[in-house]
């Protein structure tokens, strides 16, 4: 599809990373954008995408819960009288030991991450139907493909591979002319890593991260801090919408651990790890530093 001043963009996760990032594509491209984001400060860059010269619309929102996503729709309708294309993109990192920590960890990512891509599918797609159609992006993970690195996050991810394909399909049998694309970045410079500065207080104490994840969080930063830049992301998502392409991979070197994965389980061989991902240390010496940690000796 075209992307033009007679198009309306919603993102969500918009203040920052990824998000801001496609904010400011769209509105380079012309667009008037939507953002949505649980932070009030980050919300405030609606004014910076605003300085391409295109209307914006901020709205302070936590995609977790339905009402909000309605209420996003609600006043890009009021205010634009239409919507094209939505970037369910809002996402969170996790917090807690996802097998013996609180439950409430599991809750938060999957209701950010799962959850919020539903709510906005379905709070948006009558709306991108009475509009003539349009364009779908839902952001996954490169984990969303293979699993094995974080219980809630590469979940929450992989259901939104599994929605999205089915969105897909489900549009292109009705024949509806909504197109459909999964992101599924690997690192990219965000902030997703302090994720839990925006932990609900409702849940309660953050959890505490166990000693795997302490000495994984400092080597995921790192890998963060040495990715791709999110104008880059950015860039590949409106091709995709543009060229009407599901898959949108910008960081194609984790390709081919996924490729493996799928080739052990056609030979139905039991799961393993990765040897070592893109940008990370080799797992061996990720678990010598666990078990240096924990004060397990050799």
């Amino acid at each position: 599809m075209d992307l033009g001043p007679d198009t309306v963009a919603v993102v969500t996760g918009g203040g920052s990373g990824i998000g801001l990032a496609l904010a400011h594509a769209f509105a380079a491209a012309g667009c008037s954008v939507v953002l949505a984001d649980v932070q009030q400060d980050a919300v405030e860059a609606a004014a910076e995408v605003g300085a391409h010269g295109v209307d914006t619309l901020s709205v302070v929102t936590d995609v977790s819960k339905s009402d909000q996503v309605d209420a996003v729709a609600t006043a890009t309708m009021e205010r634009f009288g239409a919507v094209h294309v939505v970037c369910n993109n809002a996402g969170v990192s996790g917090a807690g030991d996802p097998w013996v920590g609180p439950i409430e960890g599991w809750e938060w990512v999957i209701g950010v991450n799962f959850w919020g891509v539903v709510h906005g599918i379905r709070a948006f797609l009558p709306h991108i139907v009475m509009s003539g159609g349009g364009h779908i992006v839902n952001t996954a993970s490169i984990l969303g493909i293979f699993p094995g690195t974080g219980g809630a996050y590469d979940a929450s991810k992989h259901a939104v591979v599994a929605v999205t394909e089915g969105l897909y399909h489900s549009l292109g049998a009705a024949g509806l002319p909504i197109g459909v694309s999964c992101l599924c970045p690997g690192w990219v410079r965000t902030g997703i890593g302090e994720s839990e500065r925006n932990w609900p207080a409702e849940l309660g104490d953050l959890p505490l991260p166990n000693a795997a994840q302490t000495i994984t969080r400092d080597h995921v930063r790192r890998a963060v801090a040495e990715g791709a830049q999110p104008g880059e992301v950015a860039d590949a998502v409106l091709d995709a919408i543009r060229t009407d392409r599901y898959w949108v991979f910008p960081s194609t070197e984790f390709l081919e651990v996924a490729v493996e994965r799928f080739h052990s389980i056609a030979e139905q061989r039991n799961p393993g790890p990765a040897a070592q991902l893109p940008g990370m240390p080799p797992r061996s010496q990720i678990m010598a530093e666990v078990m240096a940690a924990m004060n397990v000796p050799e």
